[in-house]
């Protein structure tokens, strides 16, 4: 399989994601996030989703589903569009998908040791190595990444491949929760705004 290319990074690798919260989020920005999500013309509302997830067929899905009366709905949504994607539905967004990295403050030899695992990752499973590091403090960042590549290079081919869909799944989970936030603090992204947005993971 080729090897994926290498992608700039969404935003600021690794940050601490809150996506549970948005099950039982009673903070009302949230709340005026999700109600200028749910007012998104379907084309701008797709274009900011693929940044979520990078398969079409998803983010049709979580998009044309609106309105969603809470946080939680929309995360419960956007699972059942995960777990019904189809094996090109998931090449599909992989491909979009860059390998989780370390801040550029971590150490040198951590960066280094990194660049090689992804290296060896995408060469054998052709793909960016996706993970979700939820809950985890940045200075446990290094030991969780580089741990959780090693362990998952031993995988099949197939094995690894329903990992990375469920990682994938939690990953899209945090980028919703993000893209409440930030469309708590607009008025409503326009077509060349979307760029703006940043989802972390």
């Amino acid at each position: 399989m080729a090897v994926h290319p290498r992608r700039a990074p969404r935003s600021p690798p690794l940050s601490s994601h809150l996506p549970a919260q948005a099950r039982g989020c009673s903070d009302p920005s949230h709340g005026s996030g999700l109600a200028r999500f749910n007012a998104l013309s379907p084309e701008i509302a797709h274009a900011v989703l693929l940044q979520c997830c990078g398969s079409r067929r998803w983010a049709h899905r979580v998009a044309t589903h609106r309105p969603y009366p809470d946080p939680g709905a929309l995360i419960a949504a956007a699972d059942e569009a995960s777990y019904d994607l189809s094996q090109a539905d998931l090449t599909e967004a992989l491909a979009a998908e860059s390998s989780a990295e370390l801040d550029h403050g971590a150490p040198y030899a951590a960066l280094l040791a990194l660049d090689a695992a992804h290296a060896e990752y995408e060469r054998k499973f052709g793909h960016a190595f996706v993970i979700c590091l939820a809950g985890h403090p940045p200075e446990e960042q290094a030991d969780q990444l580089l741990g959780a590549i090693r362990r998952r290079m031993t995988h099949e081919v197939d094995e690894e491949r329903s990992i990375s869909a469920d990682e994938l799944r939690r990953v899209a989970q945090a980028r919703l929760w993000d893209l409440t936030r930030w469309l708590t603090s607009t008025d409503g992204p326009t077509a060349t705004e979307i760029g703006l947005f940043a989802p972390v993971g």
